[in-house]
């Protein structure tokens, strides 16, 4: 059975989404049981709204009038998965900085998280002329239930990387886009080990994954660089790739799209996924191109991507990395 959820009011800052991992049983489920911060969606009776029915356009759907932040529940047994106490908070925030916009990067042995400012949009401080930002946070600053405003730390990256967009540089003007290998301590030394596809430069790499069984480096290469004004006009299709760290090997491995972006892989890596985020435009939204998530079989043998489904549609907004 699909199982849907979304998350309404999140935005603009850093969030904490905190996920009890103490499961409902499917009794709890099943008598529909709604923990705090969560709303079941009565799908039955949304299905006809009638002639002088309250539709909406493109703006976020709150048919319980909900204040967000909050979990819809568009199918109970979601609350199996979604826990007894499930929360999203706030924990750092700038309403005239878009300082976390993503690739967040998880490091163990310091308990820090990384993460990239928006590159080249409104309130990303970036642009053809000025690179983005990267920052840190430590989770040991995390602590109680309640709102926080954490201090977050910029990281200077030697050398430097242009555009870090879901822990990819996505180039800047002239400057290639590419993969690189990042110190995750002092002094933050960077080394690059791609930059390129037969001496053609890429359009603006979006976000990348390490395959849990090959280790290769798969990626998603798109055009929001010359979208976003900071990147000339694209040489490549928009799409994804597999790159051998080992012996610099590079292959597509799935075309077709608006817009890739987001790509990840299930714990044994035999599926891909990869969101397309072509709803996004400049400017805005336009809700009649892609905002779908696709899943892929991953070839044994090529790790090419194929057997291409539809595994969800988002409805607002798009996904992304």
């Amino acid at each position: 059975m699909a199982r849907y959820l979304s998350i309404l009011g999140l935005s603009g800052a850093l969030v904490a989404l905190l996920v009890s991992s103490q499961a409902v049983h499917a009794s709890t489920a099943a008598t529909n049981a709604v923990p705090p911060q969560t709303v079941l969606i009565d799908v039955p009776g949304l299905a006809v709204l009638g002639a002088n029915g309250n539709f909406r356009d493109d703006t976020p759907w709150n048919p319980t009038n909900t204040t967000p932040p909050v979990f819809q529940v568009w199918d109970s047994s979601f609350l199996d998965i979604l826990g007894s106490n499930p929360s999203v908070r706030l924990i750092s925030g700038r309403d005239d900085f878009a300082f976390a916009h993503e690739a967040p990067i998880w490091i163990p042995a310091t308990n820090e998280v990384f993460f990239a400012g928006n590159d080249g949009g409104p309130l990303g401080m970036s642009s053809l002329t000025r690179n983005n930002q990267v920052f840190k946070i430590s989770l040991k600053d995390v602590y109680g239930t309640g709102p926080q405003n954490i201090t977050f730390t910029k990281v200077h990256i030697t050398p430097e990387l242009q555009m870090v967009n879901g822990g990819t540089p996505s180039g800047r003007g002239s400057s290639p886009p590419g993969i690189s290998l990042v110190n995750p301590n002092p002094p933050y030394n960077s080394t690059t080990i791609l930059d390129n596809i037969h001496g053609r430069q890429f359009n603006s790499l979006n976000d990348a994954k390490i395959h849990p069984k090959s280790g290769a480096i798969f990626f998603t290469d798109v055009d929001y660089g010359f979208i976003n004004d900071f990147r000339p006009p694209p040489l490549l299709p928009n799409q994804a790739y597999r790159f051998d760290p080992k012996t610099s090997q590079l292959r597509v491995v799935a075309d077709g799209f608006d817009k890739c972006n987001g790509i990840a892989f299930s714990p044994d890596g035999s599926v891909a996924y990869i969101v397309d985020s072509g709803a996004s435009v400049k400017g805005g939204y336009n809700s009649t191109e892609a905002a779908t998530l696709y899943a892929f079989d991953v070839d044994e043998k090529t790790q090419v991507f194929t057997n291409r489904r539809v595994l969800a549609w988002v409805d607002t907004g798009v996904p992304d990395g």
